[in-house]
């Protein structure tokens, strides 16, 4: 992980042609997005049943899939976990319990476990201090539908970011902590970066799309972050 500098990133949305400005402060990225190696590590299992993968990012995985990792990794590794279950009790293995649908997660900010990162955080590092649409070449930085070969590709085989970010564009789509529109798509969570299947116009460091925290699918990922302590 790198220490990605604090700042501000100003957020768009098309579809209500809105824009809104977060102050984002320092705190910690994976420099790839996670890999199926290490998902099995933690979890035992892929998502999608499979049993290889090494260095290809671990994908269908779901949003609640995602934070159960997070918190799975960091009881590992003798972290607070930074997500609270909507339900009182866990599952016997010391796991979240349920798959959301009885209430809605928190997030304890003070802990200094492994974490989702918000959809300000994950736009500041994609952009790097970049202002365009992109921080390179797209061929150059990202797996997309014009050169992936319609698969997915091993993590870091683009170029990085100004920041040492691999594969914040293409590849596989990552989830994000927050929720995309309450009002109108209820608990639907945002995903950032785009995805091997993706056209060119996917691939930009502002898109936004949203599904349910329960989708799996293939050419959707995650990437860890954590809070920086002092």
């Amino acid at each position: 992980m790198i220490t990605v500098p604090g700042g501000h990133v100003v957020l768009s949305d098309r579809r209500t042609e809105r824009s809104w400005t977060v102050e984002v402060a320092p705190y910690l990225l994976a420099t790839c997005p996670l890999t199926r190696a290490d998902y099995a590590q933690v979890t035992g299992t892929q998502p999608d049943g499979g049993q290889d993968g090494g260095r290809l990012p671990a994908h269908s995985v779901s949003w609640w899939d995602a934070v159960r990792y997070c918190n799975a990794l960091s009881r590992q590794e003798g972290l607070t976990p930074a997500y609270h279950p909507p339900r009182t009790t866990d599952t016997a293995d010391g796991g979240d319990g349920g798959d959301g649908e009885e209430g809605h997660i928190t997030w304890d900010r003070d802990a200094d476990g492994y974490r989702l990162p918000t959809e300000a955080e994950w736009e500041h590092a994609c952009r790097a201090g970049t202002t365009g649409p992109r921080y390179g070449p797209l061929d150059d930085i990202a797996w997309h539908r014009g050169n992936s070969g319609e698969r997915i590709h091993e993590v870091g085989g683009r170029r990085p970011n100004p920041w040492g970010l691999y594969d914040m564009l293409g590849n596989v789509w990552e989830w994000c902590w927050d929720v995309y529109d309450p009002e109108v798509y209820g608990s639907y969570r945002v995903l950032r970066g785009g995805g091997w299947f993706d056209e060119h116009w996917s691939c930009r460091a502002s898109v936004r799309r949203r599904s349910h925290p329960t989708l799996r699918i293939e050419d959707v990922g995650l990437r860890l972050a954590r809070c920086l302590r002092p």
